[in-house]
C-alpha cells in the first residue's frame, strides 16, 4: 500500500471546497471540506473572493494529505460552472468572481429575449442562457465596469482561475468552453454568438481550449498547498460532467441525476441537438455530449417545506412512510426558486403550487406531495433529454432511500447510487488518470433501488396530471417585468 500511487481530487463548489485522497482502487483515504462564503450585494450581486477561496483550498489539501500520510501522484481539479472570474496576466483576480447565482444581468438577458438572442444562441450551440451565464455577465461588466475588463487578461470559470493560480497556465476545457460561447464543435468559440451578444471586442479574454488542461504545480502553488513543485495538475471537466464521469455514465443514453439544492439531470448522447424548446444546455465531453437539464427545483424545495412545518430533515424518511403513494390527493408543482425555472423549460415567472388539500390532509401528505412533485419534474427533464439507458444518482438527496424509492417508482427505472464519497472529485481524478486506474472498479455503484411495479399505474396517472397542471399554471404566472412597470412609485 505504501508504494501504491494515490490521487488528489479537489472540487471547488459554490458553498464548499472539498479535497479527497484516493488510493489506486478508488477508496477514499481522507476527505475534508471547508465552507466558502458568498457575498451578496445590491441588484442581485453574488460574488466570491478568489484569495479566500485559495486559502480554504490550501487548508483542505494540506489536511487530507497529512491524514492520508501520502504524497499524491497528481492533483485533479473540478468546480462550479457558469459565472465569470476575471484574472490578470499573472492569474490574480482583478475583481471578485461573479457566481452563477449572480442576478445583476437579468435586465440585459430580458432585453436580449425581446430581440431573440437567447434562442439564436441555443440554435448555435445548445446553451440556453440565464443571468448567471458568462455572456450576460460579461455584457454587464462591459456596461458597468469597462475599466475592470481593461485590466483583465482572462474571463474564465472558477476552476480555470484556480488552475491558473496553481500552474501559471491560461486554459479552459471543452465542458466550460462549449457554453455559452461554443461553436458547436466542443473545440472553439463561435463568432456568431459573440456577435449576437455584442461581445466581439472581448473575445481575447476567453482562454484557449484544451482537451484537458494540464501543467506542473508552480513554486507559488507548491508553497500554498505544501506539495512538491512540478506535481502534475489537471483542470476539468466542471462539476456536472465530472460527476457523470465519477458516477460511471459511459454509454449513450446513460444518465445521471444529481439530487442537490437544484436537480441536475444529464443524459449522454453522441450528437448536439439544438432543436425543440430551448432549455438546459449541451456539454462537450470529448467526442460525446451531455444533454443537461439543470432544473432549479431540488432539495431546497423539500428543505423549505420541512422548515415551514418545523420538521427536521432526518424526519423525511419516516414522514414518507406515513403517507401512501398519491399523497392523499395532494399534488405539487415544486417551482419555488425565486429565479424561476430553466429546465426542461425556461420561465423566470415560474411559481410553486400545492393543490388537492383538504381538512384531512396531514403534514406527511404535504411532504410526500413535494417529493413526488420533484420526481415528476425529474421525469419531465429526462423525457426531454432522451434517457434510454442506465440511471445513476448522487447528491445529498440520494442519501434518503425512501425518497429514492419515490424517484424510482415515478421514473419507472432502477436507480444505481454512485460510489461515494465526492463523486465530482472522483470524476476529475478519473479524467486525469486515464488508464492508470480501473474505471469500472472506481465507479461500481454502492446500491440499486428498484421501482415497485404495483405503483406504476398510479404514478402514470399522476405524471399526466402533473403535466396538465403545469400547462394550466404557466398561463397564469405573472410577468415580473410587467408587474414592476405597472406598480406605482
Amino acid at each position: 500500500m505504501r508504494g501504491e500511487p494515490t490521487f488528489l481530487g479537489v472540487d471547488v463548489g459554490t458553498s464548499v471546497v472539498k479535497a479527497v485522497v484516493f488510493d489506486g482502487g478508488g477508496r477514499a483515504l481522507a476527505v475534508r471540506g471547508r465552507e466558502l462564503p458568498l457575498s451578496h450585494g445590491p441588484g442581485g450581486a453574488v460574488e466570491q473572493d478568489l484569495g479566500d477561496l485559495m486559502r480554504s483550498l490550501a487548508e483542505v489539501v494540506r489536511a487530507v494529505v497529512a491524514e492520508s500520510g501520502r504524497t499524491p501522484s497528481l492533483l485533479a481539479l473540478t468546480g462550479q460552472g457558469d459565472g465569470c472570474w476575471l484574472t490578470d496576466a499573472d492569474h490574480h483576480p482583478v475583481r471578485p468572481g461573479m457566481s452563477w447565482l449572480d442576478g445583476r444581468a437579468a435586465g440585459i438577458l430580458h432585453s436580449w429575449e425581446e430581440d431573440g438572442v437567447p434562442e439564436a444562441v441555443y440554435r448555435a450551440n445548445g446553451t440556453r442562457m440565464f443571468p448567471g451565464t458568462a455572456a450576460p455577465l460579461l455584457a454587464w461588466l462591459a456596461e458597468h465596469e469597462p475599466e475592470t475588463l481593461d485590466r483583465a487578461a482572462t474571463a474564465g470559470y472558477c476552476k480555470d482561475a484556480v488552475f491558473g493560480r496553481l500552474t501559471g497556465v491560461r486554459a479552459t476545457d471543452p465542458s466550460d468552453s462549449s457554453m455559452p460561447f461554443g461553436d458547436g464543435s466542443g473545440r472553439g468559440y463561435s463568432d456568431t454568438v459573440l456577435s449576437l451578444t455584442g461581445l466581439d471586442d472581448h473575445r481575447h479574454l476567453l482562454p484557449p481550449v484544451h482537451t484537458l488542461p494540464e501543467g506542473p504545480l508552480s513554486a507559488e502553488g507548491a508553497a500554498l498547498l505544501g506539495l512538491p513543485e512540478g506535481l502534475p495538475v489537471s483542470s476539468g471537466p466542471f462539476d456536472f460532467p465530472a460527476c457523470a464521469v465519477g458516477a460511471g455514465v459511459e454509454a449513450d443514453g446513460d444518465a445521471l441525476m444529481i439530487i442537490g439544492t437544484t436537480l441536475g439531470c444529464l443524459v449522454r448522447t453522441d450528437r448536439l441537438d439544438t432543436g425543440g424548446e430551448p432549455a438546459g444546455f449541451h456539454i462537450a465531453t470529448g467526442d460525446r455530449w451531455l444533454r443537461a437539464m439543470p432544473a432549479m427545483v431540488g432539495t431546497a424545495s423539500v428543505d423549505w417545506l420541512l422548515s415551514t412545518l418545523r420538521m427536521d430533515v432526518d424526519e423525511l424518511g419516516a414522514s414518507l412512510a406515513e403517507s401512501d403513494p398519491g399523497a392523499g390527493g395532494v399534488e405539487v408543482l415544486p417551482y419555488l426558486a425565486t429565479s424561476g425555472e430553466r429546465a426542461p423549460f425556461v420561465d423566470p415567472r415560474a411559481r410553486g403550487q400545492i393543490s388537492g388539500v383538504r381538512l384531512t390532509t396531514s403534514r406527511h401528505d404535504l411532504v410526500r406531495g413535494v417529493c413526488e412533485g420533484l420526481a415528476y419534474a425529474a421525469r419531465h427533464c429526462f423525457e426531454t433529454a432522451g434517457l434510454s439507458g442506465r440511471l445513476l444518482v448522487c447528491g445529498g438527496g440520494s442519501r434518503s432511500l425512501p425518497w429514492l424509492q419515490v424517484f424510482a417508482d415515478v421514473l419507472g427505472t432502477p436507480l444505481a447510487t454512485a460510489r461515494a464519497p465526492e463523486v465530482g472529485a472522483r470524476g476529475a481524478v478519473l479524467t486525469a488518470a486515464g488508464d492508470r486506474v480501473d474505471r469500472r472498479a472506481w465507479t461500481a455503484p454502492s446500491a440499486v433501488v428498484e421501482p415497485e411495479p404495483a405503483r406504476a399505474s398510479r404514478y402514470e396517472d399522476g405524471y399526466a396530471r402533473y403535466l396538465d397542471h403545469l400547462s394550466a399554471a404557466r398561463a397564469l404566472w405573472p410577468d415580473e417585468h410587467e408587474t414592476r412597470r405597472s406598480t406605482p412609485a
